[in-house]
C-alpha cells in the first residue's frame, strides 16, 4: 500500500505542481496589485461585520469554519516534517507560498461568493460550482467534485485523526497491543479512533450550522492559547531569534537538504496548511452571508496569514529553537540528528518534546489536546467539503442516501486513519492535496483568461470604497459576470422591494 501511494505522490507532486502553485500566487498577485497587502485594514474590518442569516453563516463563522480546515495537522506535525525533510529553508518557502497564496485565496474565494447557489436554504458554493458556470464545463467540474468527495472523505480526515492518535500515544502511552485482521495495534489508538468517531458522528448529522458553532468557538480560542505558549518559549529565549531567522532564510538557498528538498517540502507542507489554490476553502467562503463577493474574498486571504505567518511560524521559531528535530538526508542517513534516530518527523513529536524541553510536564499532554482539537475540526471542516460537492453531483445525479453514505465512510476512514502509520496516513494525505490542487489551479488560471470576474469584482468593490458606500451592492450583469444567478436574483428583489416601499411612501431601507 505504502510503495502504491509513494508512486503516485511522485507523479501529482512533480516539480510541475510545486511550480504551479507558486507561480498561479504570482501571477494573482501581480493581477490585483498584491491585494493581500493593499486591502490588509479591510479584512481585518470586515472579519466582524458581516451576520448569519437563515441561509448563510457570517464572515467570521465562514473564516472560523475555513480555519478549521487550515489550522490543524498541517500547523503542529507539517511543519515538523517540512523541516524534517526539507531543512529550515522549508520554512522561508511556507512563508514565501502562504504570502502569495494569499492572493490565490482572495481569488477563489471570490469566485465562490459569486457563482453560489442556494440549496434546501442554505448558501453551496465552491470550485465545482465555478468551474461549471465561469469555464461553462460541466466534466471538469465533475471531475474536481468527484476527486474532492474522494480526497476530503477518505484520504485526508485520515491524517488528521493519525496526528491525534500519535500524540495521545506519545503522552499517554500505547497500552496493550491487539492483534486484528489489519494489524497489530494498540489500546490507545483503538480507543482514540472509536471516540474521535463517535463524537465526529454526533457533529455531522447536525447540518453547517452546528459545525459553524462548534468551529467559531474552538478554533480561535485554541490557535490563540498555542500561539500564547509558543510565544512565552520564543520569548525566553528571545536573543536567539535573530540566529534563526538567518538560519532559515539562509537554508532558503543554501540549503542542507537540497534546493529541490527545501522549496518541494516548504510548497507541499504549505498548500497543505494554509491550503491557497487547493480549492478546500472556497466551500466555507460560499457559505457566508456578504454584502458583495470581494468581501468574502478578502477575509478568506486574510486566514493564510493566521495560518501560516501565525501559528505555523510559532512552530517553527519553537522546533528550531530548542533543537528537537532531526534533518533526514539520503537513505537512513541524518544530516543534523538532535533527537532520537526512530523519532518520525511526520508526526507531532518534534512538536511535543520542543514545548517539553522548556515547560517539563506540559509539553506532550499540551500538544495532544490542541492536535485533538485542530484535527477534529479540520476533519469537520473536510466533511462538509465533501457534503457540498455531494449536493452539487445530485443536482443532476439524484441518489438517495448519498449523505449518509458519506458520513459513514468519513467515520470509518478516521478510525483507519487513527490506527495506520504517520507515513501512510500523510501519503494518502498528499495524493488528496494534489489531485484537488492541479485540478483547482488550472481552472482558476482558465477563467481568469475568459472573464476576469474575481478581478472584475475587486474593482467594483474598490471603487464602492472610494465611493464612501454604506451599503455594498453586487450587480454582475452590469459588471459583464453572466452564470451569477443568486446575486442577480438578490438584486431584483431588492429593486422591487425598495420599489414596493416608494410607492407605499415609505421610505427605503438599504439593508433590506
Amino acid at each position: 500500500m505504502q510503495s502504491v501511494v509513494d508512486f503516485l505522490n511522485s507523479i501529482i507532486w512533480s516539480p510541475v505542481l510545486i511550480y504551479l502553485c507558486l507561480g498561479a500566487g504570482l501571477f494573482y498577485s501581480i493581477a490585483t496589485r498584491f491585494v493581500q497587502v493593499r486591502q490588509f485594514k479591510e479584512m481585518t474590518r470586515l472579519l466582524f461585520s458581516g451576520k448569519s442569516s437563515e441561509k448563510g453563516i457570517s464572515s467570521f463563522q465562514a473564516l472560523a469554519v475555513s480555519l478549521s480546515g487550515r489550522v490543524g495537522t498541517g500547523n503542529i506535525a507539517g511543519v515538523a516534517a517540512a523541516i524534517g525533510f526539507g531543512g529550515p529553508g522549508a520554512i522561508f518557502w511556507m512563508w514565501v507560498v502562504a504570502f502569495l497564496g494569499a492572493a490565490t485565496a482572495y481569488t477563489e474565494s471570490t469566485l465562490a461568493q459569486i457563482y453560489k447557489e442556494e440549496d434546501n436554504g442554505e448558501f453551496r458554493g465552491g470550485p465545482a460550482y465555478y468551474i461549471e458556470k465561469a469555464m461553462g464545463q460541466k466534466w471538469y467540474a465533475w471531475i474536481f467534485a468527484i476527486a474532492t468527495i474522494f480526497a476530503c472523505g477518505v484520504l485526508l480526515p485520515g491524517v488528521q485523526s493519525n496526528s491525534i492518535g500519535n500524540a495521545i500515544e506519545a503522552s499517554f502511552g500505547s497500552g496493550e497491543m491487539i492483534e486484528t485482521a489489519l494489524g497489530t495495534f494498540s489500546t490507545a489508538k483503538i480507543i482514540t479512533g472509536a471516540l474521535i468517531s463517535i463524537l465526529l458522528g454526533f457533529i455531522i448529522f447536525g447540518g453547517v450550522k452546528r459545525i459553524a458553532n462548534f468551529t467559531q468557538v474552538v478554533v480561535p480560542f485554541m490557535a490563540l492559547a498555542y500561539i500564547i505558549i509558543a510565544f512565552v518559549i520564543i520569548l525566553l529565549n528571545i536573543t536567539e531569534i535573530p540566529g534563526i531567522i538567518a538560519m532559515i532564510v539562509s537554508d532558503a538557498f543554501t540549503p542542507m537538504a537540497g534546493f529541490g528538498a527545501a522549496i518541494g517540502w516548504g510548497v507541499k507542507r504549505g498548500v497543505y496548511s494554509n491550503e491557497a489554490g487547493q480549492g478546500t476553502g472556497p466551500h466555507a467562503a460560499a457559505a457566508a452571508n456578504v454584502q458583495h463577493p470581494a468581501q468574502q474574498g478578502l477575509v478568506q486571504s486574510f486566514s493564510i496569514y493566521i495560518d501560516t505567518l501565525l501559528v505555523c511560524s510559532a512552530t517553527a521559531f519553537m522546533i528550531l529553537i530548542t533543537g528537537a528535530y532531526n534533518i533526514h538526508g539520503a537513505g537512513d542517513a541524518f544530516i543534523v540528528q538532535n533527537i532520537a534516530a526512530d523519532i518520525a518527523a511526520n508526526g507531532p513529536v518534534f512538536t511535543q518534546m520542543a514545548i517539553e524541553s522548556t515547560m517539563p510536564g506540559w509539553g506532550k499532554p499540551f500538544i495532544a489536546v490542541a492536535l485533538f482539537f485542530f484535527a477534529f475540526t479540520t476533519i469537520l471542516a473536510y466533511y462538509y467539503i465533501a457534503e457540498t460537492n455531494i449536493a452539487y453531483i445530485r443536482r443532476t445525479f439524484k441518489v438517495s442516501g448519498m449523505m449518509f453514505v458519506l458520513k459513514v465512510v468519513l467515520m470509518t476512514a478516521v478510525f483507519y486513519g487513527t490506527v495506520k502509520t504517520a507515513n501512510l496516513a500523510w501519503a494518502m494525505g498528499d495524493v488528496g492535496v494534489g489531485l484537488m490542487a492541479w485540478l483547482n489551479i488550472t481552472g482558476l488560471l482558465i477563467i481568469f483568461f475568459l472573464g476576469r470576474p474575481a478581478l472584475v469584482a475587486l474593482r467594483d468593490y474598490e471603487r464602492q470604497q472610494k465611493d464612501g458606500v454604506e451599503e455594498y451592492t453586487f450587480d454582475p450583469v452590469k459588471l459583464g459576470i453572466k452564470n451569477a444567478d443568486y446575486w442577480e436574483q438578490r438584486l431584483a428583489r431588492r429593486t422591487q422591494e425598495s420599489e414596493v416601499e416608494i410607492v407605499a411612501g415609505k421610505p427605503v431601507n438599504p439593508t433590506a
